[in-house]
């Protein structure tokens, strides 16, 4: 067990980090200093109260308890980032979001009892041509290029 005299050296040595980190960091020296003003207003308006009653009074006054709040929201902000668990931003999906939507809407209509034969049928229309002979066309085409370049090459795709 620690005696009485090493105990301030244990502590002050745990808490060097936590000083120098608020020394050197400018974002946590003004939550601090913004939360240490807050507290020292705070505790002016408490200090003027003369009796217990008063101070319940101010206590339950909502312009105080706003004030108070705000303390506690900067006090935990500056908290969480001088132990580092800074709140990391999340990241938005609308991208993703804008991906599922639409698949969901093609399937909707692709695959729905009302119109989703008649739907699927004028792609094909469009994709093969109106006698279907489209989709032959492409075929044809693509394996000519690939014989023009397994030619041009002299070696296989």
């Amino acid at each position: 067990m620690a005696k009485t005299k090493e105990k301030p050296i244990v502590s002050a040595e745990l808490l060097r980090p936590y000083v120098q980190r608020a020394m050197t960091d400018p974002q946590l020296r003004a939550d601090l200093i913004a939360a240490f003003a807050t507290a020292r207003t705070l505790y002016g308006q408490l200090a003027k109260g003369k009796s217990v009653k008063d101070r319940a009074g101010m206590v339950s006054d909502k312009g105080f308890q706003k004030d108070l709040q705000g303390l506690v929201a900067e006090l935990t902000t500056a908290s969480e980032r001088l132990q580092g668990k800074e709140k990391k931003r999340k990241k938005a999906h609308k991208t993703r979001n804008r991906v599922l939507l639409l698949t969901g809407l093609t399937l909707g209509l692709l695959y729905n009892p009302w119109t989703g034969q008649s739907t699927r049928d004028w792609i094909m229309d469009r994709v093969a041509g109106g006698d279907g002979s489209g989709i032959d066309e492409l075929e044809q085409l693509q394996a000519d290029l690939e014989a023009e370049a397994a030619a041009g090459n002299g070696s296989e795709p």
